[in-house]
């Protein structure tokens, strides 16, 4: 497909498979093997093709693979015979660069074709919105020598975690980490999973980011930040915007105590629901820049990434690894994130053109009747939007509406011009950014 597509008026993906198979060809050929020996029977293209295709179709092991480019047949490519041991075999050895070069092609392709449908209401004051968090692989079944003798549930069957970096306007994953030791600290690689964003950017991430020195450099490098704030965090209120009853909007240092403070002054905002006490922090001191109701909104946007994992893990079936070895464990992942881009583009081109939230779009049942409707030489986005409704392929969101106080302008109390908004410095030395522990601060 070419990038000079009118987005606007051409539906993005009428055919998932056409669509994979127009970027595979796009691929560089693999190079010729050098010195004697026979030529390999089964090219590149067509070994992550139909890697790709298996993660589409739902299959759930090596030998559909092998049966796919076997017997039944891999689009124009001949049917190759070959053993399923010479197919698991080039998967061992076929290594990561090509899938993950696949991965930011596809990323760069749809995101040109996303631009109309982008969810750009989403604090517009940001270079880019980005949700932040880890998820542990599914454990390894005991297939290899090496593990066959370990318990069930024997932490060494845990085959690592995924770190992964998620655009809330375009629901695409920007980029993703493979971690194989599946106990380390989500601090670890935090900063490295935001090498490449733009200044400006505003980074949503869960408790298990919390922490002073994180926030500090957050602000260091020019971002911007949403968080919860931890229970029993001590603090030291600086001014109050605005106070009544239990709704509050003020300027606060984190860390009320010598040992443990963190530098920049930050937001903090609370307002009670029912029984339930909301509390979150921020580095936008603004309140014209961004309100309580919109801060509640934002971080409630979270929890986007949380369900794209559970596409990847769950409806694309990466909580069934094929395999023990890293490096074909890692090849899935990269498949199945490939197809979730595709599938998460789908929905938002979907929910564009219906106008209404993604999330009202059932992923579920995009994943089972896309390729069904596509097979049919139907094109999914336009049945979803013509007949999304009375199908329930679109229906009302189950997801937790949060409906923050709206506070009036004229009662807000401006922040004093002379107000010091920074200190040193001084962070407790904790065990959380070791490599292993899984303690927080």
């Amino acid at each position: 497909m070419s990038t000079t597509t009118d987005t606007a008026t051409t539906p993005l993906i009428g055919d998932i498979e056409q669509f994979l198979r127009t970027i595979i060809a796009q691929m560089e050929p693999e190079p010729r093997p050098s010195g004697p020996g026979r030529p390999r029977i089964l090219p590149a293209l067509a070994l992550w093709g139909g890697l790709l295709l298996c993660v589409l179709k739902g299959f759930s092991s090596q030998t559909a693979l092998w049966r796919l480019l076997t017997f039944h047949g891999l689009w124009s490519y001949p049917r190759f015979a070959i053993s399923d041991e010479a197919v698991y075999k080039r998967l061992e050895h076929g290594g990561l660069q090509a899938l993950q070069g696949l991965f930011e092609r596809v990323r760069q392709e749809l995101a040109a074709r996303l631009q109309p449908y982008a969810l750009s209401k989403l604090a517009p004051f940001a270079s880019e919105v980005v949700a932040l968090d880890e998820t542990t692989l599914d454990q390894v079944a005991r297939s290899l020598p090496a593990l066959r003798g370990l318990p069930p549930g024997d932490r060494r069957l845990l085959p690592g975690k995924l770190a992964g970096l998620f655009d809330l306007r375009h629901q695409c994953w920007r980029w993703v980490r493979y971690i194989p030791e599946a106990q380390q600290n989500e601090k670890v690689v935090a900063r490295e999973m935001l090498q490449g964003l733009p200044r400006g950017s505003l980074i949503l991430a869960d408790l298990g980011y919390f922490a002073f020195p994180w926030f500090d450099w957050l602000t260091d490098q020019g971002h911007y930040w949403i968080s919860r704030l931890r229970a029993k965090t001590s603090y030291q209120v600086l001014h109050v915007f605005y106070q009544c009853g239990d709704v509050l909007d003020a300027v606060i240092f984190l860390g009320a105590h010598r040992a443990d403070r963190a530098a920049h002054a930050v937001r903090l905002v609370q307002f009670t629901i029912g029984k339930r006490t909301y509390r979150y922090i921020s580095n936008v001191l603004d309140p014209e820049l961004l309100s309580v109701a919109e801060i509640a909104a934002l971080y409630a946007r979270r929890w986007d990434i949380e369900l794209a994992i559970k596409l990847v893990k769950q409806h694309l079936k990466l909580h069934l690894l094929w395999s023990a070895k890293p490096v074909v464990i890692q090849q899935q992942i990269w498949a199945a994130l490939i197809i979730s881009q595709i599938l998460q583009a789908l929905r938002l081109e979907i929910a564009g053109r219906a106008k209404v939230d993604p999330y009202e779009v059932s992923m579920a049942l995009l994943v089972e009747y896309a390729p069904r409707l596509a097979a049919e030489g139907r094109d999914p986005v336009a049945v979803f939007v013509e007949h999304g409704r009375a199908a329930h392929f679109i229906r009302p969101s189950r997801r937790t509406e949060i409906k923050a106080p709206t506070i009036p302008p004229e009662e807000m109390h401006p922040l004093p011009a002379d107000i010091v908004l920074w200190r040193k410095p001084r962070y407790a030395h904790r065990k959380c950014h070791r490599r292993g522990s899984s303690k927080t601060n």
